[in-house]
């Protein structure tokens, strides 16, 4: 079978790259032997009761891999993945990348909608999921699948009471039938899931090469090493915290891994304390929460040292309270699953780490902001991001018409970001392009009124949606979570304005909501929101 297509860099741009030292043509597992050699008896992962060496992921997810070649499953297949924060992700993943089998790792969260589209995508041979998700709990689904996808002649079902189907049952010892090998290092290694909210998400092809660089500088930015105690919360596989440096990045250096199954201080707390944690990565409505329990749980997570935070913008109101509730230093991380991560240092001013959302990783990473007309504007203003790089991709995975508007002539690729690159290389996060509110003609980044209004010592969070009018053709509408349930919708404007907001930013209404409602990878879910808004809301004040 051939090998995944993708788009790839242009030639001369990967001679650049391979002549930096960024691509070193060895595939992801690669770390994993290199830690086997240095370390094998060292705990790579903690998952509730159990602890599991770096010899010991190595040796079952070789086995993996040997009973799919027997079974003639192999270099240039595919596979459709779906296990929650649990050991088995890992063993599952590097099994993959050294059969040379490229995954998609849906979220666990993700539903029948998402699968039946990435499997229409990839057309996978494989299945790998688990009978914990309730789409696995019989085997409907399975069977439509099978029915939509004649290529997939494999499912292995972590907990499955049938030996032959069961996970367990795939990662014990067996007689090698015949050879395996990853693909080569500038080839697909797995599709990562686009971040973005809206529909389903694209895939994203990683190669070994490009994302092995990410997570090696990562490492690198951020200093992990093996006393790193990294704590998992997020969904285990999704992009931050798989590569940024994320686990990936725990296991290049040797550090252990420590699985959550859920970011609420509850579950989390105790396992940092039990494990001596040091570093976890959150996104701000989890952070939020960790602020509102740390200060009757301070002894709790004392080990911690580092707290990154992404997936969305961070306000300076909550970055400023990190050090003071949490006691360590914050990190923000903005990034993208397409490629470009940016950081603030750790040895970065507090104004850098509590204002921006740090600067690009790479120094062959580069990066333009721009204007409607694609022209750069000057620093400190707002425009649209653009990137490429060495482990920014060039193109979506079988998707020609929305690359054609995704990406330029020059394989710049349009994040739709909003943000403002200061004279030092930092950025800061406006917004997203579609997450802009056009009320009458004014443009409002929906981002810098929510940031505004959680500096409220009332509000918790915030949103900020458009609603349809008749004569301005958008309005506002504000969904706020408060600590106070008393809290006015005059008190809130008049506290905008008393910030310097202009008038044509101010919510045209506001909505107390118990909780913003949440995508799958933790931002908020504002196509919900919109919907909502649009059904149930009519502007009067």
């Amino acid at each position: 079978m051939s090998l995944v297509p993708f788009a790839r860099w242009p030639e001369a741009f990967a001679e650049r790259y391979r002549r930096a030292g960024h691509w070193r043509g060895e595939p992801l597992s690669q770390m994993l032997a290199d830690r086997v050699s240095a370390q094998a008896d060292a705990i790579a992962i903690v998952c509730g009761g159990r602890e599991i060496s770096y010899a010991e992921l190595d040796t079952a997810s070789t086995h993996f891999a040997r009973r799919l070649a027997n079974r003639g499953v192999g270099q240039g297949d595919r596979a459709l993945v779906q296990l929650g924060n649990q050991a088995e992700l890992y063993i599952v993943f590097f099994a993959l990348i050294k059969a040379g089998i490229a995954p998609v790792n849906a979220l666990f969260s993700h539903n029948r909608l998402e699968l039946m589209a990435y499997a229409s995508q990839i057309r996978p041979r494989l299945l790998v999921a688990s009978r914990a998700h309730s789409l696995f709990a019989d085997d409907e689904f399975a069977e439509e699948l099978s029915e939509l996808i004649p290529e997939l002649d494999t499912a292995v079902l972590h907990d499955d009471p049938q030996p032959e189907l069961r996970l367990q049952r795939w990662l014990e010892p067996v007689t090698a039938e015949r050879s395996f090998s990853p693909t080569p290092a500038g080839e697909v290694a797995f599709f990562q899931l686009s971040g973005g909210s809206t529909g389903t998400p694209k895939l994203i092809p990683r190669t070994h090469d490009d994302y092995l660089y990410s997570v090696r500088r990562s490492v690198e930015i951020c200093e992990f090493d093996h006393h790193t105690r990294y704590l998992c919360a997020l969904p285990a596989a999704h992009n931050f915290p798989l590569s940024s440096p994320g686990a990936l990045g725990v296991f290049l250096v040797g550090g252990r891994v420590v699985l959550s199954s859920d970011p609420g201080p509850a579950s989390c707390f105790p396992l940092i304390a039990q494990h001596r944690v040091n570093v976890t990565a959150l996104v701000p409505s989890a952070l939020s929460l960790w602020l509102q329990a740390a200060p009757t749980h301070r002894t709790e997570i004392a080990s911690l040292e580092l707290v990154q935070v992404g997936g969305a913008k961070l306000p300076e109101s909550q970055a400023r309270c990190v050090p003071q509730m949490l006691g360590c230093r914050l990190q923000q991380v903005f990034g993208m699953a397409e490629g470009l991560v940016n950081y603030t240092r750790l040895d970065d001013s507090d104004e850098r780490v509590y204002l921006t959302q740090g600067r690009p990783m790479s120094p062959d990473d580069e990066v333009k902001v721009v204007d409607r007309a694609g022209k750069p504007v000057p620093a400190g203003e707002v425009g649209a991001l653009m990137t490429r790089g060495p482990y920014t991709i060039r193109g979506y995975f079988q998707s020609p018409e929305h690359n054609a508007n995704a990406f330029d002539a020059e394989g710049f690729y349009r994040s739709g970001d909003l943000v403002r690159l200061r004279e030092d290389g930092y950025l800061v996060v406006v917004g997203r392009i579609k997450d802009q509110i056009n009320r009458g003609g004014e443009k409002i980044a929906a981002e810098e009124v929510e940031n505004l209004l959680m500096a409220h010592p009332a509000v918790a969070q915030a949103a900020l949606v458009s609603i349809p009018d008749d004569a301005m053709g958008e309005k506002s509408c504000a969904y706020i979570v408060s600590f106070d349930a008393h809290l006015k919708s005059t008190a809130l404007r008049k506290f905008l304005r008393g910030l310097g907001l202009a008038d044509y930013k101010l919510p045209d209404r506001f909505v107390h909501i118990d909780a913003l409602p949440m995508t799958a990878v933790g931002k908020v879910d504002k196509n919900y929101l919109r919907r909502r808004a649009a059904e149930q809301l009519t502007v009067t004040e």
